[in-house]
């Protein structure tokens, strides 16, 4: 299961957390990893991305959904955001139907749902504007910048 991490971080931006859903039986079906720093407009901002294979339900959880997957739209019409998944392009949708505190995008890399959560909702507008490439956390050895560990991990 990928772990992914924006790499560069966005200017003062530091990784919070991680968690994994999953059980001994089926392993590691979905992954977390949770970022934080300033918003595009003011204040702090929290940003969970989030890999899962479908069925899942780890980032419609996040997102504050009642189903396991991001629901209908999500793949329809032009993309609201695109992101760089190890080098490709890979285009995200606004979900419908999140609570009023945070936004939320979703699409597909390597077969699995990628989800993108922001709080505040504007926070969401870092997808557009900041051009983000993630890579996969397992594959490279960094040195992180990391801050205290983020209370969104908990709140699913």
């Amino acid at each position: 299961m990928p772990v992914w991490l924006p790499w560069p971080l966005p200017a003062g931006w530091l990784v919070t957390g991680f968690g994994e859903a999953g059980d001994e039986r089926s392993g590691v079906r979905g992954s977390v990893v949770a970022l934080s720093g300033p918003s595009i407009t003011h204040g702090p901002a929290d940003l969970l991305l989030v890999a899962e294979e479908p069925g899942v339900g780890l980032g419609a959880a996040y997102a504050g959904l009642p189903g396991p997957d991001p629901g209908e739209g999500v793949g329809a019409g032009p993309p609201h955001a695109k992101v760089n998944v190890n080098g490709h392009p890979t285009p995200l949708w606004c979900v419908p139907d999140v609570p009023g505190d945070r936004a939320a995008y979703a699409g597909e890399a390597l077969g699995r749902w990628l989800w993108a959560i922001a709080w505040p909702p504007d926070a969401g507008w870092l997808l557009v504007l900041a051009q983000l490439a993630l890579a996969d956390f397992r594959d490279v050895e960094w040195d992180v910048p990391f801050g205290a560990l983020s209370p969104r991990l908990v709140a699913a």
